[in-house]
């Protein structure tokens, strides 16, 4: 590093985040829903080129520093791209014996038309949480669902906030959501860590949620049809054989969470019992998965478990809303976000080592006077990147990046910023009718985002309940002195 190194500017510092913005809004423009199949991606590395020309030519910090935090930061985000890997393979896995299938069945057989609405939301939670995604939540059981709501007299608007409140509640908390990954790893906090704290905030604002479609569908007093879930059900059990044994995998899985097993050899050891699972219960899908019809069923087998683990596998049956639920992508499903999370850790990193990401920090610091204010500002900045930049995950990745340090700082432990990075970032994304999130559902579902929005009271609960439980300080964690003083030594350094 040259000696002649000096501290950046603010406005200095903002450049690269606002050339980043107004490239993003462009990407978004011009591709859509694809930007994350590599625009997005290409944005950041453009973005990282614009931060290493300051940071070298106005601020005189030689290349191989930079490149040193670069390596730095994406070597911290490794354990969770092991995990994003684990989980592909895990989803993939869970499909092929039966797991997540039995879930969608046993989710769909609560719905009723006297409580319509909590039913729609749950059904929508359970299938999100079993699949890790709210958009392919919404795109099959969430089309269902509104079809029937619509037969029995309730407003498109209602249905759908009804569905998203339960499909985003279930992607924020499955372990399979990429979303769910990526913000412990902006965080620095792991999986389980994160899922077990994001439960205070997030369990009372669905419950909040359920008592208000509680109230609507009583009033309301909707009767009619519910044909449709039931051919799903049909469906489903006439290519699965479904029974309560299949949850064996899932309950064993949240036992180790709940013993605080570390997350790689937890969802390793959840992945290959689905291998085991599928061997056992779903021979049938296990031959048409191969497609080996002649082989020996250990062939049959071995093949199958490993296409499920490592790649796409898709279940064709005579329902079209079945076969888009019944897909996964294996661990190769998982390389456009992990691809994504280097690109935002090459961004970070220079950053990061080039002092500006520290003087934007600083400059929100000097605002900022207690917890509550700090979780405020984190959920405030969220929004913010989700309406500017139209991205879930750069709402997500950049707020996570600047405020790393800031929440260690005041004694917070990483956990506390993951937990609201979700409740902010992962949740409001489908409000904002130019966001890739908002559109997306808006298109799938035929309903237009403002008319859903104000019905998406999960999605509007969120935020607010992180900043109360921050202000009040409420299901926080904060370091010992101890650790405090080893962080401030970190630190200093």
């Amino acid at each position: 590093m040259s000696t002649s190194r000096r501290a950046p500017s603010l406005l200095e510092s903002l450049f690269p985040i606002l050339f980043l913005i107004v490239l993003l809004v462009v990407n978004i423009m011009i591709f859509g829903t694809d930007g994350l199949s590599g625009s997005n991606q290409l944005v950041l590395v453009i973005s990282s080129a614009i931060a290493g020309l300051v940071a070298i030519f106005r601020l005189k910090i030689k290349w191989d520093r930079l490149q040193d935090g670069i390596v730095k930061s994406i070597s911290s985000a490794m354990s969770s791209i092991l995990i994003l890997l684990l989980i592909g393979a895990l989803a993939g896995t869970w499909l092929l014996s039966g797991i997540v299938p039995a879930m969608i069945y046993y989710g769909l057989q609560i719905l009723n038309p006297t409580i319509f609405l909590i039913a729609a939301c749950i059904v929508s939670a359970i299938v999100s949480v079993a699949t890790g995604s709210s958009w392919t939540t919404v795109a099959t059981v969430g089309v269902a669902l509104l079809g029937i709501g619509k037969a029995l007299g309730f407003g498109e608007g209602i249905i759908a906030g009804a569905i998203l409140s339960g499909a985003y509640f279930g992607d924020k908390m499955s372990p399979l959501s990429d979303t769910t990954n990526l913000a412990p790893a902006m965080a620095g906090t792991d999986l389980f860590t994160h899922i077990r704290h994001m439960t205070k905030t997030t369990v009372p604002s669905i419950l909040i949620t359920l008592l208000i479609f509680g109230v609507i569908g009583f009033i309301s007093g909707a009767e009619g049809s519910v044909s449709q879930v039931k051919e799903i059900s049909a469906v489903i059990v006439e290519n699965f054989n479904i029974n309560g044994l299949l949850f064996i995998v899932p309950v064993l899985v949240l036992i180790m969470i709940v013993k605080k097993v570390p997350a790689v050899p937890a969802l390793l050891a959840g992945a290959l019992l689905g291998g085991v699972f599928a061997i056992i219960f779903q021979p049938q899908v296990i031959s048409i998965i191969s497609g080996e019809e002649g082989g020996t069923f250990l062939y049959q087998s071995y093949k199958a478990v490993m296409m499920a683990l490592y790649g796409e596998i898709s279940i064709t049956t005579s329902n079209d809303v079945v076969n888009e639920l019944l897909v996964t992508g294996g661990m190769s499903g998982m390389l456009n976000t992990i691809w994504l999370i280097i690109c935002a850790m090459i961004f970070g990193g220079i950053m990061e080592e080039s002092g500006m990401l520290k003087v934007l920090a600083e400059a929100i610091i000097e605002k900022v006077h207690s917890v509550g204010s700090l979780v405020a500002s984190t959920a405030a900045t969220c929004v913010f990147f989700n309406v500017t930049t139209s991205d879930q995950y750069l709402a997500i990745l950049v707020p996570g990046r600047m405020y790393a340090d800031i929440y260690r700082k005041r004694g917070l432990k990483p956990e506390n910023l993951s937990r609201t990075l979700e409740d902010s970032a992962t949740v409001t994304s489908v409000l904002v009718p130019w966001n890739t999130c908002g559109a997306t559902q808006a298109s799938v579902l035929g309903v237009a985002t403002l008319t859903y929005a104000p019905y998406c009271f999960f999605n509007i609960i969120s935020p607010f309940m992180t900043i109360l439980f921050g202000y009040f300080k409420l299901g926080m964690t904060f370091y010992t002195e101890e650790e405090m003083m080893e962080i401030k030594k970190e630190l200093a350094l």
